[in-house]
């Protein structure tokens, strides 16, 4: 599935979702941190990565950001370094 976003803080470009990521993840948790992404909440990363990103934020480079479902099921949410598109995968599909 392909959708193109303009995010709160910044362009995420087309959205991409992967099939393991569509069949797996419900639908609203998804699009709650997909929101959450957008406004620089990069969800479950560790303090270095988070300080990453929001260099990346201001100065180009790519985001990442990790999130579970409640039902325990992590994925990531990952914007390209020029904001052309962002995915939405599994770990094991990386």
């Amino acid at each position: 599935m392909t959708l193109t976003v303009i995010g709160k803080r910044f362009n995420v470009g087309q959205l991409m979702i992967t099939r393991g990521a569509c069949n797996e993840l419900p639908q609203e948790e998804v699009w709650h941190n997909l929101v959450r992404h957008m406004n620089g909440d990069w969800g479950n990363v560790c303090a270095l990565d988070w300080e990453q990103n929001d260099l990346a934020l201001d100065h180009g480079g790519r985001l990442f950001s990790t999130y579970s479902t409640r039902s325990g099921t992590v994925f990531w949410i990952i914007t390209e370094h020029d904001r052309s598109y962002t995915t939405i995968l599994l770990p094991a599909e990386y």
